[in-house]
């Protein structure tokens, strides 16, 4: 495709003098450490643009490399009177949708590079320099930079030769420093003419303008080393990469700024604004939490503790290559995210503030999906506009018609949700599956203090299940395994005062217990509900069954209602956000901080960290701040971040984010060394967990290869200085509070290693997808799950109860929330649902990473893996038309696929990601 043909000698301005140096480092120039070597001159450096498209050569005169295959490569390096011309490829990706403004600036940096020094390449040897004691470098700014053709019309390869001497050795890092006004996006840089082979250094990074930081970037080849196998020559980069991406934990940061540090959750409230918008620090001894990334911002006015908000629009800061790339940016950020939460929900509210009523028959809800909802837009500006855009995108209808897909779970049967079935099917195969655990006995007790909750014994006792098994024992019920228990009472209790205290909430600590019958079906029996004891009843704990009457069965659909919603809110704030978002934020900043980008477990970890600081920021910005999306349509209100601390303090163990340990730990699996993953489930059909092992054991199989191919030693575990560093930091700054705890896995050998890296693999791929990729499909039908509830279960003595006689519909659904927190909620979770076009799946390499590791063995082993992958995809496509597997199938069942690894982009309810993305 690409053709060289002999050029003329390009004459190097910056000869024995170079114009500008490269940023100094501890007090000494780069640029002025690395050139003063005995060996080499930069008064001898040649610097030439080689420029060709379409087999047509940019003529010249002068030595030029041969043998170059179709495609570009250099078969090899020519050797020329000062050494060896070399040829470096440089890609680098611009924006998609360039503005028209954005266009000139382009053309005209493209221009000004012709004639000035733009960019400033410098290549350095593995091999020290014996004079300079550090790594011998060979210096050049690009010149007459013209793009190549290329497949995609925003990733541009610009290519440049230059001579570096015969003894050079092979590069090992490169160091760029941008002189232009503004930053750029590398891709990767190919280094053509070093021993017949291409030298890849993927970059995937944005390259910051000298003006807004003076220090030159640091760009590794994809060759790993463990810290003590790394060569002299790039030995020093590897520690001085290291060090600026820590920062020194002082200031603002900045939007170019690619420093990771740790700070507490004391961003969420804004004092500022409104007293009621104060939210307590999270991530001290009284509000233990994981630690956040460190934006620097001042305090508050009113709070010195807390730090000043950035609203939306403005972005919180996150580290430069952290932010979504284009394609994100379009699909959720700018283009969905962005208009729902800035524009779509005032819109909304503008609607139907006036008359924030409930839902007056279930066809009002069935409008949402058949009709749509139309909404006020009288003002034809910029946001109108904006608005018309995205709905014509996100939903195929007019600028004023919000309409939703038909939810999955009430797609195939409408009805499905109302049925006692259903309900303990979603426990088991919902998006909130893993909560259920195994009932070992009674009297069931609280581990509350008795002196403020009361009595802790539950009001469902062995008699009264007795009375709901007419054909089987209690005790052979517990024996065989088939009584399960959803235990939300201790969680919420001490928080359910306040919560009732808010308008338009009201809410139970609940216990639901389950049946497992010997026709595989998990039924709920029995369900308590409980309110903090009062002055006049020191016991206020109820207890509902199905009964046969048509009064008890509202009655037992509004307790079910009840636990769904204490349910959706846990599955929010604790499984979800918690253990998946929050908990994986310290591993991504440790991880940054301590292992260079060419140690081994930095090369595994990368894709799984991709986007997840990006999310969890926006989450903090606009979901569960103070005032947020979560307060407004969740029953916690505005103490939901709190019970999320809670639920941290009391029950959140790294060791049990492991699937087979966590299962265990809920008596839903006991150990069986014969099975794969040493356990056998107590429910076979299990689709989360059955899944969710096959996950799991493939990762773990490519963990423990990967991590057996670099830690074949003995003691290298111990031995690797990073790796070390990386784990206490995880511990010591990551969970400060809880970095003492006995439960912590030792870091002593590779096994160790494996099941470390296993876990925090699995959180941020399987199990996050199984928790997030199922809202919309089975939150978006309000009557299957509703986010919070607006009344109290009446009693016969309650004037509601007459209501609740005459009306039961209207009853249940003014119990519901109402239709603006319900649309809100809906619009949410349809976006946190949607894969993005530019998704990067488990077992899939994206082609910008193709060159993300040079080792074949290593590509062997990945390979195998993603074979694995394709073959449990199979698995589970059999296991969902298994009709023996009733929770996978049978009519009006929708399959079980949040954990298919592949998925095609938009809300499909399969797929895993690589990273917590959404």
């Amino acid at each position: 495709m690409f053709a060289l043909k002999p050029l003329s000698p390009f004459k190097s301005t910056f000869s024995g003098n170079p114009l500008r140096r490269a940023p100094a480092v501890n007090g000494v120039s780069r640029l002025s450490r690395m050139s003063r070597s005995g060996w080499y001159s930069a008064s001898r450096l040649t610097v030439r643009a080689v420029i060709s498209s379409e087999d047509k050569a940019v003529e010249g005169a002068g030595k030029l490399v041969e043998d170059k295959d179709v495609n570009g490569s250099m078969a090899s390096g020519s050797p020329v009177k000062d050494g060896i011309e070399v040829l470096a490829v440089v890609t680098i990706r611009k924006k998609m949708k360039e503005k028209i403004t954005e266009k000139i600036e382009h053309q005209w940096e493209l221009l000004m590079s012709g004639f000035g020094q733009k960019i400033m390449i410098q290549l350095i040897s593995e091999e020290i320099d014996p004079v300079t004691n550090s790594g011998k470098s060979v210096e050049s700014f690009v010149r007459g930079w013209v793009p190549k053709p290329s497949e995609h019309s925003h990733i541009i390869e610009y290519t440049a030769d230059f001579t570096v001497p015969s003894d050079f050795g092979n590069p090992g890092a490169v160091l760029i420093t941008n002189f232009q006004g503004k930053e750029f996006y590398l891709v990767e840089i190919v280094i053509h003419g070093f021993d017949g082979r291409p030298l890849f250094f993927p970059a995937n990074t944005w390259i910051h303008s000298r003006n807004d930081n003076p220090e030159s970037r640091i760009i590794f080849r994809n060759q790993t080393y463990l810290p003590s196998q790394t060569p002299a020559g790039i030995k020093d980069l590897r520690r001085e990469d290291i060090l600026s991406i820590r920062g020194n934990g002082k200031g603002e940061r900045k939007h170019h700024d690619r420093i990771y540090d740790y700070d507490v959750y004391n961003d969420l409230g804004n004092p500022d604004k409104d007293q009621d918008l104060a939210r307590p620090v999270l991530g001290d001894d009284e509000r233990p939490y994981p630690r956040r990334c460190r934006t620097g911002r001042r305090p508050t006015k009113t709070d010195p503790l807390s730090e000043s908000r950035i609203e939306k629009p403005h972005p919180v800061y996150v580290p430069r290559d952290e932010t979504f790339e284009e394609i994100k940016q379009n699909t959720f950020s700018a283009g969905r995210m962005k208009a729902l939460l800035h524009n779509l929900i005032p819109l909304i509210a503008a609607t139907l503030s006036s008359s924030d009523i409930p839902f007056m028959c279930f066809s009002d809800i069935d409008k949402l999906y058949n009709e749509g909802v139309v909404l006020k837009d009288d003002e034809k500006n910029e946001i109108g506009n904006l608005l018309e855009n995205m709905m014509k995108q996100v939903t195929g209808v007019g600028p004023r018609l919000l309409k939703y897909d038909i939810p999955a779970v009430v797609k195939r049967d409408r009805f499905a949700w109302l049925r006692d079935n259903e309900f303990g099917r979603q426990v088991l195969a919902g998006v909130n599956p893993v909560n259920i655990e195994i009932l070992k006995g009674f009297p069931i007790v609280s581990k509350l203090d008795p002196a403020i909750y009361g009595p802790p014994e539950s009001a469902i006792t062995k008699e009264l299940i007795q009375q709901e098994l007419p054909e089987m024992s209690v005790e052979r019920a517990i024996e065989e395994m088939r009584l399960f228990i959803l235990d939300y009472h201790d969680m919420l209790l001490p928080f359910m005062k306040g919560m009732n205290s808010l308008p338009g909430r009201k809410a139970y600590a609940s216990r639901t217990v389950f049946f497992y019958t010997k026709t595989g079906i998990l039924k709920p029996i029995a369900i308590e509900l409980s309110l903090p004891p009062t002055r006049s009843s020191s016991r206020n704990k109820h207890v509902y069954t199905q009964g046969h009457d048509a009064t008890t069965h509202w009655i037992w659909k509004l307790a079910k209602a009840h636990v769904c919603s204490n349910d959706a809110g846990i599955h929010q704030l604790v499984n979800h956000w918690l253990r998946t978002h929050a908990c994986m934020e310290p591993y991504i900043i440790a991880t940054h901080r301590q292992l260079s980008s060419m140690h081994p477990i930095y090369k595994l970890l990368h894709p799984h960290m991709r986007y997840t600081l990006e999310i969890n920021a926006l989450a903090r910005q606009s979901l569960i701040n103070g005032g947020g999306i979560i307060e407004f349509c969740f029953s916690p209100g505005k103490y939901a971040m709190e019970i999320s601390s809670a639920a941290y303090d009391s029950m959140w163990q790294f060791d049990l984010d492991a699937l087979p340990a966590d299962l265990i730990s809920r008596g839903m699996a006991v150990e069986d060394p014969s099975m794969p993953c040493g356990v056998k489930l107590v429910i076979e059909d299990y689709p989360y967990a059955a899944d969710g092992l096959l996950i799991w054991s493939a990762v773990k199989e490519w963990v423990e290869a990967y991590v057996e191919h670099f830690y074949s030693e003995p003691n290298s575990v111990t031995s690797d200085v990073e790796l070390q560093a990386w784990w206490n930091e995880i511990k010591d700054k990551g969970h400060p509070e809880k970095k003492n705890e006995p439960w912590w896995p030792k870091l002593n050998t590779k096994e160790d290693l494996s099941g470390i890296l296993t876990i925090m693999i699995w959180v941020a791929s399987g199990q996050h997808a199984a928790l997030n990729f199922g809202q919309y499909p089975f939150g978006g039908y309000v009557p299957n799950r509703p986010t919070l509830m607006r009344k109290l279960i009446p009693d016969e003595n309650d004037p509601d109860y007459e209501k609740l006689i005459l009306n039961p519909q209207h009853a249940f659904l003014s119990s519901l929330p109402t239709q603006l927190q319900a649309t809100k909620v809906m619009a949410v979770q349809e976006t946190l649902s949607t894969h993005s076009p530019d998704e990067e799946y488990l077992g899939k390499v994206s082609h910008l990473h193709r060159s993300w590791i040079n080792d074949q063995e290593v590509l062997k082993l990945f390979d195998r893996f993603s074979e694995r992958l394709e073959e449990i995809e199979e698995i589970i496509r059999k296991r969902n038309k298994n009709a023996r597997l009733k929770n996978r199938t049978g009519a009006g069942i929708p399959p079980y696929e949040l954990l298919l690894p592949s998925s095609d982009a938009g809300v499909t309810g399969r797929g895993i990601p690589n990273s917590i993305s959404i």
